[in-house]
This record gives C-alpha cells, structure tokens and sequence, in this order.
C-alpha cells in the first residue's frame, strides 16, 4: 500500500492477544478487544496497573511484548507508521514546549497535527479560556492550565480516534464542566479511548468498559 493510497479514515481497533512486560514482569497478557468506529471506550484499573502502557500501545507509541494492534480501515490494516496521522493524545506525562508561549505552543502543533476544518490558532486559543495568558511562557502555567490546553489542542485536532489519559489530572470543578462542554461540541463524532481510575467525570460519555485487572 503506498502513501497516496493510504486509508482516509480508521473504522477499528482490534486487539490480538496483547500483552506487555518489562523484564520478567509480565503487566497484562492476552488483551483480546474490538473498538469500532465512533465507539467511547473507558480502560479501568487501579494506579499501576498498566492502563496507561496499554494506551501507548493503542496509540502505536509503545510495542507489545506479545500480540499485536491492527487499525483498519474496512477489512484492511493499515501500515502503523501511518497511524500517528489518526491519533491525537492527551496525557499529563506529555509536555508542551516550556520556552515557548502559549501562542507560540498553538501555532507549533497545530503545524504537526492540523486541527479541524474551519478552526484557527486563535480559535484553539479562545476554546482554552486562557486569552489572558496568550503571551505568557508555559512554564509559568499552573498544572490545571497546561492541561486544558493539552486537551484543547487533542479535542480539535483533525483525526478519528482521541486517546485520553486521566483527562480531568489536574482540573477543578469548572474545569469538570469545561471538559463535558468541549466533548458535547467536539467529541461526539470521534473514537475515543479514555484512561480512569473510574472517575464519572472522566468516563460520563464511555458506553465499553475494558478493566485491565482481569488480564494479569
């Protein structure tokens, strides 16, 4: 399959006898799960429990030890070098640029991952609700900040599948509010893989459940 060729659009994910170890180690084996298109998805497990490998993994980030991840496109699989061009991800242990602005943070990823039809830099910067700090360095960002503009730049980025680890870190009680806001306006349509020690607020939308407890 050549690059001109290359599948628009991912229908599913499917996972064959996933399982991931660090030295002799084993986190979780024989992960067998479909995620369809548009699916809303909640992997559940307590605080180590390798929730967050198994999204990198998803994400094709991160090898299996064992198994493999197909992503399809109808009945085809497709190439996973490609696969970073359908994915956007949000995660606390992912940092913006600390010596750029917030401004300047926008206007560089929104050249990596182009943001949903229609939508501008300075859209991106109002949907943060953080105008007021346009021209501020990220360091000097609180944590809760940072992570809304991490999810801003995942939630309108052009792509099919949203990965979401721990989405509410970090946020406060508007904050909560703000994230149901930005997934009823521009979630709706997505697949969308959200890591959570079972928080409601987190996984409100998520109709499949995959507790990763059950595969050690």
């Amino acid at each position: 399959m050549t690059m001109n060729n290359f599948p628009k659009n991912i229908s599913g994910i499917q996972l064959h006898n996933v399982g991931k170890k660090f030295r002799d180690q084993w986190i979780f084996r024989k992960i067998d799960f479909h995620i369809a298109k548009g699916e809303k998805v909640a992997i559940n497990g307590h605080n180590g429990s390798g929730k967050s490998t198994l999204l990198q993994i998803i994400s094709g980030y991160v090898s299996a030890s064992e198994g493999k991840v197909d992503w399809l496109s109808g009945d085809t699989a497709l190439l996973p070098e490609q696969v970073y061009k359908h994915i956007a991800l949000a995660s606390p242990y992912l940092d913006l640029i600390d010596e750029f602005t917030l401004e300047e943070n926008i206007d560089f990823f929104t050249r990596l991952k182009p943001v949903k039809q229609g939508f501008s830099s300075n859209d991106l910067l109002k949907l943060t609700g953080l105008e007021n700090a346009a021209g501020r360095q990220f360091r000097y960002f609180s944590s809760g900040m940072k992570q809304k503009v991490k999810l801003t730049l995942a939630f309108l980025a052009d792509v099919d599948i949203l990965l979401l680890d721990e989405p509410l870190s970090n946020l406060d009680q508007a904050g909560y509010s703000w994230y149901q806001e930005i997934f009823n306006n521009y979630g709706k349509d997505k697949t969308i893989i959200v890591c959570s020690n079972m928080v409601k607020e987190e996984i409100f939308f998520c109709t499949r459940f995959l507790n990763i407890e059950e595969f050690k």
